[in-house]
């Protein structure tokens, strides 16, 4: 999860739906979106489960966004972000696309990992949509669904039902 300047991981890897829904139920909100930090964390999470546990199966990393990054990864681990690397930065803070260039760059990488997948849960306004969250589902060769409704019990079923497609699909491979 994240908000403020940092993400950190909000359910540990586990097959326990119940556990996830736990979660997701107490999951703080509001505050900064580091978005790009949080899909670094969770790629890094996810690595070092599949390095640890040789028996893990299929890892699947779910992100629920409204696709609003407003932090920059480099704030997020050294607090502290140089305007000098965003051109067109102001007041000190870094520009919408260079915060959707580097969340994307970010999602590009978890496409390299081939033993992963990835489910995105858009939750943005659909009469504000600005397309980052799917463009993040894109880049990082992931799923993409919209909730217009974003309580726990909808967002856990649609990772439950993702989740699920995901073992089925990586069964029949």
């Amino acid at each position: 999860t994240f908000h403020g300047d940092s993400a950190q991981v909000l359910v540990p890897p586990t097959k326990s739906m119940a556990l996830t829904k736990n979660r997701l139920e107490a999951m703080p909100c509001g505050g900064g979106s580091p978005l790009a930090h949080s899909l670094m964390l969770a790629a890094q999470t996810a690595l070092n489960t599949m390095k640890v546990k040789q028996d893990v199966g299929r890892v699947v990393i779910v992100l629920i966004t409204d696709g609003r990054a407003n932090i920059p990864l480099e704030l997020s681990m050294d607090h502290t972000f140089t305007p000098s690397t965003d051109p067109e930065s102001k007041d000190g803070m870094p520009s919408r696309k260079f915060l959707k260039d580097e969340a994307l760059a970010c999602a590009k990488k978890l496409a390299a990992v081939k033993e992963l997948d990835f489910v995105v849960i858009d939750t943005e306004d659909v009469f504000t949509r600005t397309g980052i969250a799917r463009d993040i589902a894109t880049a990082a060769l992931g799923k993409y669904v919209h909730l217009d409704k974003t309580d726990s019990m909808s967002v856990a079923h649609v990772a439950r039902q993702n989740i699920r497609n995901e073992m089925e699909e990586a069964k029949s491979v």
